[in-house]
């Protein structure tokens, strides 16, 4: 929509330039300073909403024209680092060591969006075991698999290179993705099936399931508790500081996520209605995340 009103300024501009001569000038010099944002996020439920909330913000509040892009994990990195998008909106520094490796000096660290993630494999409440160290005596009832999401997600790479090894768990991992687990996940809950999958908070599935993360031995700790940041490409706050300020002061709080993805799961909306929807709701939090040099 941005585009098309500056591209009309710009024929307007022209039609005026026989008689005022600078029009035509002036106004497409503007165009070429339209704000834009590029970002990447992961089909995960925490990534989807907050994601587009920074997108709303971002075109609402602060004039820019936004791209966001859902991708795997791997592409995404990927992506930043040559620079064709701007930001991966979801980085979990443990769970993507690795990544972060492979791309040093390709990417800046924004800061932390969230405090207080969990990850492992959970089960429903009722199945009767309680620790990692329990799954192969029961492997037949959970059909031999741990439900899985994309496979270059951290806690697949985990759960395949550290955990089943680690546990000697005799059992096949499915990748598939955030909504196909959570979705087999519905259909084990209504039928009162045992299933275990790999998890992580924030999720709005705690929300809507009672669930517990299966317990880690002592010796043999692979998941802690963490933060998700926000990596930029290199050069994000030298070509667009503004957009790399932003960035840097999203902060949501556990109640506040919490609240934001139940309300994008439970909406028949769009996700860009509810977000925008929040954002109205919350200024106190949005106001924060608001540069002073943005134009309002």
């Amino acid at each position: 929509m941005k585009k098309t009103k500056m591209t009309r300024n710009c024929g307007l501009a022209f039609a005026l330039a026989a008689v005022m001569g600078l029009g035509f000038l002036s106004g497409c010099a503007q165009s070429s300073n339209t704000k834009t944002a590029k970002l990447a996020y992961p089909n995960w439920a925490e990534g989807i909403a907050y994601t587009h909330l920074a997108m709303v913000v971002l075109q609402d509040k602060m004039d820019y024209d936004v791209d966001i892009t859902s991708a795997d994990v791997g592409p995404a990195y990927t992506a930043v680092s040559q620079g064709s998008e701007d930001a991966f909106m979801e980085c979990w520094p443990g769970l993507h060591k690795s990544y972060l490796e492979k791309f040093e000096g390709k990417l800046v660290d924004l800061g932390e969006v969230y405090e207080g993630t969990e990850m492992g494999l959970a089960v429903p409440a009722y199945v009767t075991i309680d620790t990692i160290s329990e799954l192969n005596e029961h492997a037949e009832k959970f059909g031999g698999r741990i439900t899985g999401i994309d496979a270059g997600a951290g806690i697949m790479i985990t759960t395949e290179e550290e955990v089943i090894p680690m546990y000697n768990l005799d059992m096949e991992l499915l990748s598939s993705s955030g909504p196909a687990m959570t979705a087999a996940l519905q259909d084990a809950v209504d039928n009162e099936e045992w299933i275990v999958v790999t998890a992580w908070k924030p999720h709005w599935m705690f929300a809507r399931w009672d669930l517990k993360f299966l317990e880690q031995d002592e010796d043999k700790v692979v998941w802690e508790p963490g933060v998700i940041n926000i990596m930029g490409r290199e050069d994000l706050r030298e070509e667009k500081p503004e957009l790399a300020q932003f960035l840097a002061n999203m902060k949501l709080s556990d109640p506040q996520l919490a609240d934001l993805m139940l309300k994008v799961n439970e909406s028949d909306d769009d996700v860009e209605a509810v977000a925008r929807a929040w954002m109205e709701a919350n200024p106190e939090v949005i106001e924060a995340w608001i540069p002073e040099t943005a134009a309002m």
